[in-house]
């Protein structure tokens, strides 16, 4: 878990530094991306009794990976390695104890954690992945697939406002849901294969080369 945990962490520091090269040192306010991300979560998954709602669990799953990006993004500060940083949150897993909580109760519990401290708990989100029946081999795969998107679009204008969010009548999260199925999870380009399937798919709807 660890190793795993370090290359999330790393991944999502260049992803971070794509955007701002000193991202840790402007102390960017992540928490609060967290939190406004569980209520998107809620959204999918459905919170009005007064009327019918079916759960989008695969959207509740990608909210899920954003929550963990910015997670995870909240928890560097200087001076602290990225193994460390590994190492404390592996360390926050194994001790913690699966409060039992349903997910919307799980969802709640880490927005209010998010918003009192202004910080993450790792806990608090491993309570989120079982509510949601995640676990975290799959939380490390659909990590890497939306940490590829996110820079599939940085290389395509997102930063600059020309990127093409839509395709087909389709969010691209939910292109790389179907793009990421029939790949080989544990092979060593697997983030290259999910870059190359979003590319492929994009220039078929994209032919103009937005």
């Amino acid at each position: 878990m660890k190793q795993a945990l370090i290359n999330m962490l790393t991944m999502q520091h260049n992803m971070n530094t794509r955007v701002h090269e000193n991202w840790v040192e402007q102390h960017f306010e992540w928490y609060r991306a967290a939190w406004i991300e569980c209520g998107e979560l809620l959204d999918h998954y459905g919170y009005k009794w007064w009327k019918k709602q079916q759960p989008d669990m695969e959207q509740v799953w990608l909210e899920i990976i954003d929550i963990w990006h910015f997670g995870m993004s909240a928890l560097f500060v200087e001076g602290k390695s990225i193994e460390q940083i590994a190492g404390e949150i592996a360390e926050d897993l194994a001790g913690h104890q699966p409060s039992g909580l349903g997910l919307r109760e799980a969802t709640e519990s880490l927005a209010l954690h998010a918003l009192q401290s202004r910080s993450f708990s790792p806990a608090r989100f491993r309570d989120l992945m079982l509510a949601a029946g995640m676990e975290f081999a799959e939380l490390y795969t659909a990590y890497v697939g939306k940490n590829v998107l996110n820079f599939f679009r940085q290389d395509h204008g997102y930063k600059e406002g020309t990127y093409v969010k839509n395709w087909l009548g389709r969010e691209d999260n939910e292109h790389l849901v179907e793009l990421v199925a029939p790949l080989d999870k544990d092979a060593d380009d697997f983030a290259e294969q999910v870059y190359q399937a979003l590319e492929s798919r994009y220039r078929e709807v994209q032919p103009s080369g937005q």
